[in-house]
């Protein structure tokens, strides 16, 4: 007998069906109400499976071609039961399912949000048989019939939005129809699939963890995150669909399977015994009514609640660091005690020196002890944490603890464990080792650093850097490399976590090459991450604006780092790059005449000022997401009575009309609100139609305006 399974919770409508022989279909997700003429029929239907799930030595029952589609015993799972829970999020739906053959017991969780149309997946296998079984595959979600919606083609209706991600280039969304990318719909159905994956340990090297599909003629979106450190992949092709009369017309429906590391993509494989359990990683999946910029103003509330409390997040102090357009990792006593003096000046409230304080030259591949040089700092490094002290900030130091440096002294006297191991050699990356945090003397090591910088020395800010990339993971004492680094990224976490408990007020930065590993396995732990390791202001700009696309406006620190050789409105350039975001505040500010160095005090105090209500704000782009080459970039972040709107012209014509008719209520005011003495610009609202015509005029100029709405 059928069974029906919906779920209405936060604007999102979920339909799962048990057809009568136990089959498990979810025939829908969306923000818009289930329709089941769009499904097709009961032989589409079947295509609409809940799980994808692939053993070693079964068949695919589908000629597939790459695809991750028609798996067993995915396709032989057969219903068992399900539960659904309250909770303080919302309601959690666990179904159970049952492979008769091989005594797999699968199971798929979804927890939905009462406040936001977002489903959190993740899920279970379990080995209930007799002899072991080797997971090649498994879906954290898999959904079917994404363009099942609104008439017309798929290949004209839908587009996909792609977060390519780079070193210097982050957070680059591009926009394409699936045919521009390749997968163009043929009769029955097409080998062809669009996929992002990333292998190894940043999650973010070549693309964040997500993805966005809209639905232009339906104007609605699917979007997705990815929650983990370390290798993942998603894909979307096409299903088989029989032909009808007129084939020219015909064709499958569209899928998305999002998951963690796959054996094909990513090198993992998993033996389970009997009696063992994996868990894929998690992932957020969701839909809304609009585009991509409406997917990111959900996205941005789910993150809030997810994120770990801290003081930090909550506090957003300013950060001043001494490396970018600075000292450049190479950091003394002579060069910091002036550069603190300016900080503490300027309104910051956390002092960090980076790279190098542990060195007396050159240290890239030489990391690893972590002890201060005493060729660096003459009278002990604790000097100069108590000047950072005097001056009423909070000291910090840099850290790298996931890396050994290959000439590290300490890297000779331990055994291969520690490391990562591939054909039986130390794996080795840009000069450095990587440390297997499942051994227990690894986090023993890495535990007695943080002890000594928190407790003897009394730093209470660390940024945790990471700045390799060690590949498809490792074969000591795992399955495969991939399930090798799987365990590693978990076990990572797990003493994060530890870290975080013993030292609560302990404020841990998120970094890896500026924003290599953006991902919220990462990021719902730590309470601030740098984005970018951008020198060009102008470039940062672009990537600053698009930030909230990827991670929490409040926790996205981007450099301000005003240039000895700039001008005022260099300096007010970049000090708009972080304003609406978390200022990580950089640059030879002892060094600064007096006129710009007020503006740096000026720019750090109005956002002293508004940062609480910023917390609560919602990312919007009047002028879209921001990408490389556009002339003007607008970022606005909308609070409860006002709306704070980011405006930068990089170049182009001196004059562009940014459209604020989405703002709510009537807008009363618009002000300049950095610089706040400016003659400099001109604008013209016009309240009728809410378009903002505003005159920048030179390239390389940014103003921070202020909008009361009533």
């Amino acid at each position: 007998m059928k069974q029906v399974i919906k779920v209405h919770e936060g604007g999102l409508h979920v339909v799962i069906e048990v057809d009568g022989s136990g089959d498990v279909r979810l025939l829908h997700m969306s923000v818009l109400p289930f329709d089941e003429a769009f499904v097709g029929g009961d032989e589409q239907a079947a295509k609409f499976r809940l799980i994808e799930v692939q053993l070693a030595g079964e068949n695919k029952a589908a000629h597939h071609g790459s695809k991750h589609i028609e798996t067993l015993p995915g396709k032989r799972l057969l219903y068992r039961e399900h539960t659904r829970v309250k909770n303080e999020e919302g309601t959690l739906l666990s179904i159970r399912m049952e492979d008769p053959a091989t005594g797999l017991l699968a199971a798929v969780h979804m927890q939905f949000h009462t406040q936001f149309p977002i489903v959190k997946a993740h899920t279970t296998l379990t080995n209930t048989g007799t002899l072991p079984i080797g997971v090649e595959y498994v879906s954290t979600f898999a959904l079917n019939g994404l363009a099942k919606e609104g008439s017309g083609s798929w290949g004209e209706k839908m587009r996909l939005h792609i977060p390519h991600h780079s070193w210097y280039g982050e957070m680059q969304w591009r926009s394409c129809s699936l045919p521009q990318l390749g997968l163009t719909p043929v009769n029955r159905f097409t080998l062809k699939r669009i996929t992002a994956t990333s292998n190894g340990t940043w999650s973010s090297a070549e693309y964040l963890p997500m993805g966005c599909l809209e639905n232009e003629q339906t104007g609605t979106s699917l979007y997705w995150q990815i929650e983990h450190n370390g290798s993942w992949h998603w894909e979307i092709g096409d299903h088989y669909h029989r032909l009808n009369d007129d084939a020219s017309t015909d064709e499958g429906h569209l899928y998305l399977r999002v998951g963690g590391p796959t054996e094909q993509e990513n090198h993992w494989f998993k033996q389970l015994l009997p009696g063992d359990s994996f868990e894929a990683v998690p992932a957020a999946i969701g839909s809304v009514f609009g585009g991509l910029e409406e997917a990111a103003k959900e996205l941005t509330k789910y993150r809030r609640i997810i994120v770990r409390s801290h003081w930090d997040l909550k506090s957003k102090p300013v950060i001043f660091n001494d490396f970018m357009n600075c000292l450049f990792g190479d950091p003394t006593t002579d060069k910091i005690l002036p550069l603190v003096d300016a900080a503490a000046a300027a309104g910051c409230e956390i002092y960090c020196i980076d790279a190098g304080w542990y060195a007396d030259g050159e240290w890239w591949d030489g990391v690893g002890e972590w002890l201060p040089s005493e060729a660096r700092f003459p009278g002990g490094i604790e000097e100069v944490l108590g000047r950072i002290r005097e001056r009423g900030m909070i000291p910090g130091l840099w850290l790298e603890l996931e890396v050994m440096g290959i000439q590290c002294p300490l890297a000779e006297s331990v055994p291969d464990e520690w490391f990562f191991m591939r054909h039986g050699k130390r794996v080795i990356d840009n000069g450095r080792y990587q440390l297997d945090y499942r051994h227990p003397d690894v986090r023993a090591h890495a535990t007695a650093v943080i002890r000594r910088l928190a407790e003897d020395y009394g730093v209470g800010y660390i940024k945790m850097d990471y700045n390799i990339n060690i590949g498809i993971g490792t074969e000591r004492e795992a399955d495969s490399f991939g399930e090798g680094l799987l365990q590693h990224n978990r076990a990572y976490l797990a003493w994060l976590d530890e870290i975080m408990i013993a030292y609560p007020n302990l404020v841990i930065e998120h970094c890896s090459s500026g924003g290599m590993r953006l991902d919220y396995a990462m990021l719902r732990r730590h309470p601030v991450a740098s984005i970018s390791d951008q020198t060009d202001a102008r470039k940062m700009a672009v990537i600053a604006a698009a930030s909230p696309t990827a991670l929490l406006p409040e926790q996205a620190a981007v450099w301000s780092y005003p240039l000895l050789e700039g001008d005022e409105e260099e300096t007010i350039f970049n000090m708009t790059n972080a304003m609406l975001l978390r200022i990580h505040q950089s640059g030879h500010l002892a060094a600064l005449d007096s006129r710009r160095f007020d503006l740096v005090r000026e720019g750090i105090s109005y956002y002293q000022s508004i940062r609480s209500r910023l917390s609560e704000a919602v990312p919007f782009w009047p002028l879209g997401i921001p990408r490389f080459g556009d002339d003007w970039l607008c970022l606005g972040m909308k609070a409860r009575e006002c709306a704070y709107v980011a405006i930068w012209r990089l170049d182009g014509a001196d004059e562009q009309i940014i459209p604020l008719r989405n703002l709510p209520g009537g807008i009363i005011d618009v002000r300049c609100a950095y610089p706040f003495m400016d003659s400099m610009i001109s604008w013209k609202l016009e309240l009728s139609t809410g378009m903002l015509r505003i005159k920048l005029p030179r390239p390389a100029m940014a103003r921070l305006l202020e909008i009361t709405y009533a």
